[in-house]
C-alpha cells in the first residue's frame, strides 16, 4: 500500500507582516522541503497530472530529477516544455489543472504541490543561469519573419516557441514596458516584476525583438505587418473593463480594478510621489470575487484601507483559486456574500456609500452555478469612500475597428481555430485575445499551438 505521507505547504509571510508591505506572500520552498515534496511523487507511468497541464510539461520527469538531486536536469526539462515557468509557478491554478488529476490527491495525504516544485526548479534555473535553448529546425525556417501583437503570456511564448525553431520574431506592445498582464495586472506581493524581467530577459536571449510604445491599430496596422512579416499572431489580451451599468458609477473613487492594478503594479501608484497616483480609500468596497478582485482587495489592504468585498453569490461559487481566497481572509478582508450594488451614492462628486440588496440562490444558470435572485425589501447600505469594479474583462475593439474583415464574436473576441487561425490568411491569434479573460498557463497553451501552426504553415507555403 502507498505510504500517506502529507503534502508540504509553501513558507509564507505572516498576515500580519504582509499587509504591510508588498514584498511577495510566498517564500519558496527551501531545498530540504522540495526534495522531501518530490519524494511523495509516485512517478506514474501514465503520468496523469500532464493531461492537466496546457503547456505539456514532462511533470513526473522533472520532478524525478529533483529526488535524484540532479537540478540541472530538472532545469533543463522544465525550461524544455515551458517558457515561463518561474511565472507559472507563482500564478497557476494548479489545484484545478495538473493537480487536479495527481493519484494522491484523495487519499494520500494531498496532490504533490507541483505548482511550488515548479517555482523551486525555476528560481533555481534563474539563479543558476540557464538559458532557454534552440531546437533543431528547418533551415527555411531562419528566413521566416514574423510579428506578435502585444507582449502577454500568450505573445510571450508564441514568440519564445518560434525563436527556439529559428523564426525571426518582433513583438510590439502598446504600453511602455513588456509583460502585458503580468506587468500590469498581477500584483507585486504575488509576482515579483524583477522573476518578469528575468523571464522576459530569457525570451529575449532566444533573439526576439520586442519594440514597445506601438498601439496595433492606431499607429500600426495588421495590413501593415502582413505585408512586412510572414505571419502575425495576436496576442494583445483582453483589457477593456466590464462594469455595473449602476447610478454612481461615475462618482470620483470609483475604479475599475483593470486601471486600478495598472496604476499600482505598473506606475507603482503606491510609492510616495508617484506620477500616477490613486485614491488611498480608507473604506473600500470591491465588486467580484474572482483573482483580480481578490489582488484589488489585497492591494487596497496594503494600502491601508478597510476593506469589504461584494460578491452575489455564495463563497462556494468564488471563481478566485482557494489560496488567493484563504490569504485575503487571513489579511482581514471582510466578504459580503450574497450580496449585489444597486447604486453608488456620493457626496461633493465622491463615492460615499453603496446600495445594495441581498441575494438568494436560485437554479443554475447557463454558467452551472446557483443562479442569484434578488430578495424583495432587503435594501441596505454599506459607508465606503471607494469602489473597485472587478467584473472581468473583454479584448479592447482597437484591432477589431481597425481591421473589419477579421472575424469576430458578439463579444468582441477573434474567431480563430485551436491553432490559432483567423479568418485572415497567414494571422493567427490567442489567449484572452480569443477566449475573454482567462488563465496564464491557457494563454500560453494558445500561444504554444499558434507557434506549432506558424511553424507549419509556413514550410507549407515555401
Amino acid at each position: 500500500m502507498t505510504e500517506i505521507i502529507t503534502r508540504h505547504e509553501m513558507p509564507a509571510q505572516s498576515a500580519e507582516n504582509r499587509i504591510n508591505n508588498f514584498d511577495e506572500v510566498a517564500l519558496g520552498y527551501t531545498p530540504s522541503i522540495a526534495e522531501a515534496e518530490a519524494e511523495r511523487c509516485l512517478n506514474c507511468k501514465n503520468a496523469p497530472c500532464m493531461k492537466g497541464c496546457p503547456v505539456g510539461v514532462h511533470i513526473p520527469d522533472f520532478i524525478g530529477k529533483i529526488k535524484e538531486g540532479d537540478m540541472r536536469g530538472a532545469a533543463e526539462i522544465l525550461t524544455g516544455d515551458n517558457n515561463l515557468p518561474a511565472i507559472c509557478g507563482r500564478v497557476c491554478p494548479q489545484e484545478n489543472q495538473c493537480e487536479k488529476y495527481c493519484v494522491r490527491k484523495v487519499k494520500l495525504g494531498g496532490s504533490v504541490a507541483i505548482g511550488n516544485l515548479e517555482r523551486y526548479t525555476a528560481d533555481w534555473a534563474m539563479h543558476n543561469g540557464i538559458e532557454a535553448k534552440h531546437r533543431e529546425s528547418d533551415e527555411r525556417l531562419r528566413r521566416m519573419k514574423a510579428a506578435i501583437v502585444g507582449s502577454g503570456p500568450a505573445s510571450l511564448s508564441c514568440a519564445a516557441d518560434l525563436a527556439r525553431a529559428g523564426a525571426n520574431v518582433t513583438v510590439f506592445e502598446a504600453l511602455h514596458k513588456a509583460g502585458g498582464v503580468l506587468v500590469y495586472g498581477i500584483p507585486e506581493f504575488r509576482l515579483p516584476k524583477t522573476v518578469v524581467q528575468k523571464e522576459i530577459d530569457r525570451v529575449l536571449a532566444l533573439g526576439v525583438k520586442i519594440v514597445t510604445d506601438v498601439v496595433v491599430g492606431k499607429t500600426l496596422f495588421i495590413d501593415e505587418l502582413l505585408e512586412e512579416f510572414d505571419c502575425v499572431f495576436i496576442g494583445s489580451g483582453a483589457g477593456l473593463p466590464s462594469f455595473l451599468g449602476i447610478k454612481g458609477e461615475n462618482l470620483n473613487g470609483v475604479y475599475s480594478a483593470n486601471e486600478y492594478l495598472t496604476r499600482l503594479n505598473l506606475m507603482k501608484a503606491y510609492e510616495n510621489g508617484a506620477v500616477t497616483p490613486v485614491l488611498r480609500g480608507k473604506k473600500v468596497v470591491v465588486v467580484g470575487a474572482g483573482n483580480v478582485a481578490m489582488d484589488s482587495a489585497r492591494t487596497a489592504r496594503r494600502l491601508g484601507a478597510e476593506v469589504r468585498l461584494a460578491y452575489r453569490r455564495s463563497r462556494a461559487e468564488m471563481p478566485a483559486r482557494a489560496e488567493e481566497i484563504e490569504h485575503a481572509e487571513q489579511e482581514g478582508i471582510i466578504f459580503d456574500l450574497l450580496v449585489n450594488p444597486v447604486e453608488i451614492i456620493g457626496e461633493n462628486g465622491y463615492a460615499s456609500a453603496m446600495r445594495c440588496v441581498r441575494m438568494s440562490l436560485g437554479e443554475p444558470d447557463a454558467s452551472g452555478r446557483r443562479r442569484p435572485v434578488e430578495i424583495d425589501g432587503s435594501e441596505f447600505e454599506i459607508d465606503c469612500d471607494e469602489v473597485i469594479v472587478a467584473l472581468g474583462t473583454s479584448p479592447n475593439p482597437i484591432i477589431k475597428n481597425s481591421m473589419p474583415r477579421l472575424e469576430t464574436t458578439n463579444r468582441g473576441t477573434i474567431v480563430a481555430d485551436e491553432y490559432g487561425r483567423t479568418s485572415v490568411e497567414r494571422l493567427y491569434a490567442g489567449g484572452d485575445a480569443i477566449t475573454g479573460a482567462a488563465t496564464v498557463i491557457l494563454a500560453m497553451g494558445a500561444g504554444k499551438r499558434a507557434a506549432e501552426a506558424m511553424l507549419k504553415d509556413y514550410i507549407e507555403r515555401k
